[in-house]
């Protein structure tokens, strides 16, 4: 079952990452975002898309620049995440044939971000605008459009936003802090697994 969640690793080292990102691609978790500002973070995205990169998508949050889209695509990673709305970062991703998930609050921003060729939309910081938001946003944004929420927002949160048009969520402090250990991560990814097929 493909579930519309992507693992936020912030904080995470390049010795701990490949068996914490076993443990949610056990879970069932098949997304995984290191940010830029995690700890030598481009180490990480090369070792684990080199040893994941077959059964998940594997890439880099926190994406400000040009040329960091470059270096992730160098390290191996097909996916873009930024917290902004940038389209120099959408267009240079998308030229690289990675996925694109800029970060929106507003209308503008959302079209903004389809103008220039993003994948999806990383509603961010989520609570900022609340579900109610999103459902009025999402009476004018393209059906087709994936729109995850991201910033607090967890599991117990999940049929809210659905109800209210989320495709799917990124989800850093619900699964993964910087201190876990991998039983941690094990247990948060099966609670945040359980919680999203209980919708289907």
């Amino acid at each position: 079952m493909s579930r519309n969640i992507i693992a936020i690793l912030r904080g995470i080292t390049a010795d701990e990452v490949e068996e914490v990102t076993a443990t949610l691609i056990d879970a069932g978790i098949t997304a995984i975002e290191v940010p830029l500002n995690s700890p030598d973070a481009l180490t990480s995205i090369g070792r684990i898309a080199q040893r994941f990169g077959d059964a998940a998508l594997i890439g880099a949050g926190t994406v400000l620049t040009v040329e960091e889209v470059a270096a992730v695509a160098g390290a191996g990673g097909r996916l873009i995440v930024s917290p902004n709305c940038d389209p120099d970062v959408i267009a240079a991703t998308r030229a690289r044939g990675l996925q694109s998930w800029p970060g929106v609050l507003t209308p503008t921003e959302c079209f903004a971000a389809l103008k220039a060729g993003a994948d999806g939309l990383k509603l961010f910081p989520a609570f900022h605008m609340g579900s109610a938001g999103l459902k009025a946003m999402r009476a004018v944004l393209p059906t087709d459009v994936p729109v995850y929420a991201v910033g607090g927002v967890g599991p117990a949160d999940f049929a809210e936003w659905r109800a209210a048009g989320a495709d799917g969520f990124g989800l850093g402090t619900s699964l993964y802090r910087p201190g876990d250990r991998v039983a941690d991560v094990a247990a948060k990814a099966q609670g945040v697994v359980a919680a999203w097929d209980a919708m289907f």
